[in-house]
């Protein structure tokens, strides 16, 4: 079980009252840090983004334990139980990877995390002072190439059961699972909104329009987005809503059979004649009876 808790503080001196929030990510076995990184604010992006990088660097963890955030529950009233069928984005992403996501109800059961986040406050603020950070990227890069490995040096423990209980991440495509996603109608002009941005979707082979289809809208944590119908493809997107190539070139998109077969009939282009399956020999029929 893994622990991923938001801490807002004055981690870097700076002019002001500027506060950041330290997104750390404990092992409940070990006590070992495996992520901390300064973000702006305890959102879904940088949420999703500690998940990716430890999901990465150590598999697929068995559960999280949260608290009741916005990003990570919908409680359909104030104290009362989480929804269990109302997953908000992290948990359906989550919920795809094959994550228990498991709540916490006080602060005292998210013992954990509020000691992590006590030891931290207590340490890394001189660190960084230290090694002087004075931004979020220099405290990042400091965070990432020195301050993790030792803070594990000193004080992680060695877990009651050495088996580890992550699981390999194999051939899922994180891109396509840690996302902010929703559906949407195409509109008649081959036009889908998200975010206030309109995307042109191009005219889909086989198809006259793609008005009235419900398709997939998704932003990755690049900053970018798609566009999908089931497993199809309908184009990529940068920001500001401009197509953009895919990532991947066709030859590189994987073995023949997991890609989409031609359906039949089909046109050939040198002769411009239709092509259809090949018909069996059909036996006689029996001779009527007199």
């Amino acid at each position: 079980m893994l622990h991923l808790d938001g801490s807002p503080h004055q981690w870097l001196e700076l002019a002001g009252e500027e506060r950041q929030t330290l997104i750390q990510v404990v092992d409940d076995a070990s006590t070992r840090l495996l992520y901390a990184q300064l973000w702006e604010g305890e959102t879904v992006q940088a949420v999703m983004s500690a998940l990716k990088e430890v999901i990465v660097q150590h598999g697929i963890p068995a559960s999280l334990y949260t608290d009741r955030a916005g990003w990570a529950f919908e409680t359909p009233k104030a104290g009362e139980k989480v929804s269990k069928t109302h997953l908000t984005q992290v948990g359906q992403a989550l919920h795809r990877l094959g994550i228990e996501h498991i709540p916490s109800y006080s602060p005292q059961a998210r013992g954990r995390s509020e000691r992590m986040n006590r030891t931290l406050q207590n340490r890394l603020v001189n660190e960084l002072r230290a090694a002087g950070a004075k931004t979020m990227e220099q405290a990042n890069v400091y965070l990432r190439e020195r301050y993790i490995a030792t803070h594990n040096e000193f004080l992680a423990r060695e877990p009651r059961n050495p088996e580890s209980a992550f699981v390999e991440l194999g051939d899922a495509d994180l891109d396509e699972i840690l996302c902010v996603e929703e559906v949407r109608r195409v509109g008649k002009d081959n036009v889908v909104t998200m975010e206030g941005i309109a995307f042109q979707i191009s005219r889909q082979p086989g198809r006259a329009t793609c008005a009235g289809l419900h398709v997939t809208v998704r932003r990755h944590l690049d900053g970018c987005f798609s566009i999908r119908r089931g497993t199809q493809l309908f184009g990529r997107y940068d920001a500001e809503g401009r197509p953009v190539a895919g990532r991947r070139p066709v030859e590189a998109a994987g073995p023949v059979e997991n890609r989409e077969r031609p359906r039949f009939p089909t046109r050939t282009l040198d002769a411009g004649k239709w092509r259809r399956r090949p018909q069996l020999p059909q036996a006689p029929l029996p001779a009527a009876k007199p």
